[in-house]
C-alpha cells in the first residue's frame, strides 16, 4: 500500500512540476471569491462568478471536461471547454488531480439536465495535493482513520463536515440563550493547585517556576461558586474539564462542558433553564423538536413540559411500592429476578447495602430505559456531597438528574451553601485523603454564598443528542486516540 501511495505522490510531484513550467505557482494566495451556497442561492443565467473550492472529481472528454468543487458551503459544476480558455489554460487543466485546490472565474451556465455550473474562462492554482484522496472521495471507510484524520473525514464527509458546523452553531445559541437570560460568561482556572467539583481522577503536571505540583481542572464547579460569594449572581463558563479516566461512547478524558449558577434560586430555576434551552437550540439549530437519535432513528420530543418524578418513585414502579421496606436478602433476590448483575457484598465506604443495590437498579435497569427527557428528583444525599437537603426529608437531596434517551445529560442542584455541612460532606467525600478538602473554597463559603441553583451539562453529550449521534468522537473534533 505504501508504494503505491508514493507512485501517486511522484505522479503529482511531476504534475506540480509541469504547472509550473506553465506559469501556475502551485501555491497561490489570497483569492477572493463568493461561496457556492450564495452562488447556488443567487444563481442568474450568464451572470459573472467568482469562486473557489476543493476538486473533488474530475471527468475529461476531449474539448470538453467537467469538474465538481466542493467549498465546505456546497458543491459546484465547472466546465472547463476548449474554446473558452487560452491554449495555456486549457493544457494546465490536465495536470490538476483530486484534491487540488483551484479558484476560477466565468459565467453561470445551466446544462441540459438542468445542472447549475460555471463554464470557466480563467482559472488559478491555490493548492497542489500531494497526497491522493479516498477513493471516488467517497470517505474514509475505517472509523478509527475517520478520527485519526479528520482533516480528510471532513473534507471527503459532507455529513460529518455538517455535524461540526452544527456543533459551532450550538455552541453561539447556548451563548446567546444564556446571555438574553442575564447571565455572565466567565473563565476560571484549567490549571488548578487542588481538583475539586467532582469525584474525578485528574491529569497531573507541575508548574515549573514555582516548583508546584498542578492539575487539569476536572471541573470549574469551585471556582464559580467563589464568584457567587463576590457578588457576580449569575455566571456560566463553557469550556474544557479533563478527567484521566476511561474512553468509551460516551466518555472522552478532554471534554467540554457548560456550567451555571444563579444566585437566590434553586433546582427548578435549573430545570427552567434547560426545559428553555433545548427548545431555543432545536428551533434555532435544527429546524424541529422531534429529532431522530440513533441508528433505529429514535424518536426524542423536545417539546416542554418535561415529565418530573422522583428516584424513589421510580424504584417503586419498577421494584415495588414496598421496596425500601424489605429486608435485604429480599431485595437482593428481587433485583437478581429482574435481571440485575450485582454482587452480595456490596458495602462500599459505609454506604449501606440496600442504597448500593437501589443505585444499581437504577443505574442499570431505570436509567437507560428513560427515552424522553426526564427530570429525576430528590436523589440519596450520598451520591451528591455538593448539594442541599430537602427540607421535608435530609436522607435526600434537592436536585435533578436530567436523562434522555437513557443516558444523563446534567445535574441540577440547590446548592449547598452552609459551610459547616459542606466541610462534613467533603470530609466524607474524601475519606483518609483529608488534603483533597478544598479550605478556600470552605473560607468562601464562611464568607456567605446566597442560595444558589446551578447544573453542569456536558456539551458533546447534548451535541450527540442533537446530531443523533451515538458516540462522542462522531462529535468532538481531534478525539483522544491510542498513539500507533
Amino acid at each position: 500500500m505504501a508504494l503505491e501511495n508514493n507512485e501517486y505522490r511522484e505522479q503529482r510531484l511531476q504534475s506540480m512540476k509541469a504547472l509550473k513550467e506553465m506559469g501556475y505557482e502551485p501555491y497561490g494566495r489570497k483569492y477572493p471569491h463568493d461561496d457556492l451556497k450564495k452562488v447556488r442561492e443567487t444563481f442568474s443565467e450568464g451572470a459573472a462568478a467568482r469562486i473557489a473550492g476543493r476538486l473533488m472529481t474530475i471527468r475529461r472528454m476531449g474539448k470538453m471536461n467537467f469538474c465538481t468543487m466542493n467549498d465546505g458551503t456546497d458543491r459546484f459544476q465547472l466546465i472547463f471547454k476548449r474554446d473558452e480558455l487560452s491554449e495555456t489554460a486549457f493544457a494546465a487543466f490536465k495536470q490538476l488531480n483530486l484534491g487540488d485546490i483551484i479558484g476560477a472565474e466565468g459565467s453561470l451556465f445551466t446544462t441540459q439536465k438542468g445542472e447549475k455550473s460555471l463554464i470557466v474562462k480563467e482559472w488559478t492554482m491555490l493548492a497542489k495535493a500531494l497526497e491522493q484522496p479516498p477513493e471516488k472521495f467517497h470517505g474514509l471507510a475505517d472509523q478509527e482513520e475517520r478520527y485519526r484524520r479528520r482533516y480528510v473525514d471532513l473534507m471527503t464527509n459532507d455529513e460529518s463536515r455538517e455535524r461540526f458546523f452544527m456543533r459551532s452553531r450550538i455552541l453561539m445559541e447556548i451563548r446567546k440563550y444564556l446571555w438574553g437570560l442575564g447571565f455572565s460568561e466567565v473563565e476560571t482556572p484549567i490549571l488548578q493547585s487542588q481538583a475539586g467539583g467532582a469525584a474525578a481522577k485528574p491529569f497531573e503536571t507541575k508548574f515549573n517556576a514555582l516548583d508546584q505540583k498542578m492539575v487539569l481542572r476536572i471541573a470549574p464547579e469551585l471556582y464559580l461558586k467563589r464568584l457567587l460569594v463576590g457578588g457576580m449572581n449569575k455566571v456560566f463558563e463553557m469550556g474544557k474539564d479533563f478527567r484521566n479516566e476511561g474512553i468509551d461512547r460516551s466518555h472522552n478524558p478532554e471534554f467540554t462542558v457548560c456550567e451555571i449558577y444563579e444566585a437566590y434560586g434553586d433546582r427548578t430555576n435549573m430545570e427552567a433553564i434547560m426545559e428553555g434551552l433545548l427548545p431555543h437550540l432545536c428551533d434555532t439549530v435544527v429546524g424541529k423538536r422531534v429529532i431522530e437519535y440513533g441508528d433505529d432513528k429514535e424518536l426524542i420530543d423536545f417539546n416542554p413540559p418535561y415529565r418530573r418524578v422522583s428516584y424513589n418513585d421510580l424504584v417503586k414502579e419498577l421494584m415495588g411500592e414496598d421496596w425500601f421496606s424489605l429486608p435485604f436478602e429480599t431485595q437482593l433476590a428481587k433485583a437478581k429476578a429482574k435481571g440485575a448483575e450485582t454482587d452480595t457484598n456490596l458495602e462500599l465506604d459505609g454506604v449501606n447495602d440496600t442504597l448500593m443495590l437501589t443505585h444499581e437498579i437504577y443505574d442499570k435497569l431505570i436509567e437507560r430505559n428513560l427515552r424522553q427527557p426526564t427530570f429525576v428528583t430528590r436523589l440519596p444525599h450520598e451520591f451528591v456531597p455538593l448539594a442541599k437537603a430537602c427540607e421535608d426529608d435530609p436522607s435526600l437531596v434537592d436536585v435533578f438528574e436530567f436523562v434522555v434517551a437513557g443516558r444523563e445529560l446534567c445535574p441540577g442542584y440547590t446548592e449547598q451553601n452552609n459551610p459547616i455541612e459542606q466541610r462534613k460532606a467533603l470530609e466524607t467525600q474524601a475519606g483518609e485523603d483529608t488534603e483533597k478538602v478544598d479550605e478556600d473554597f470552605i473560607s468562601a463559603l464562611e464568607c456567605g454564598m446566597p442560595p444558589t441553583g446551578g447544573l453542569g451539562f456536558g456539551v458533546d453529550r447534548l451535541v450527540m443528542l442533537l446530531t443523533g449521534c451515538e458516540g462522542i468522537r462522531d462529535v468532538v473534533l481531534f478525539p483522544q486516540m491510542k498513539k500507533v
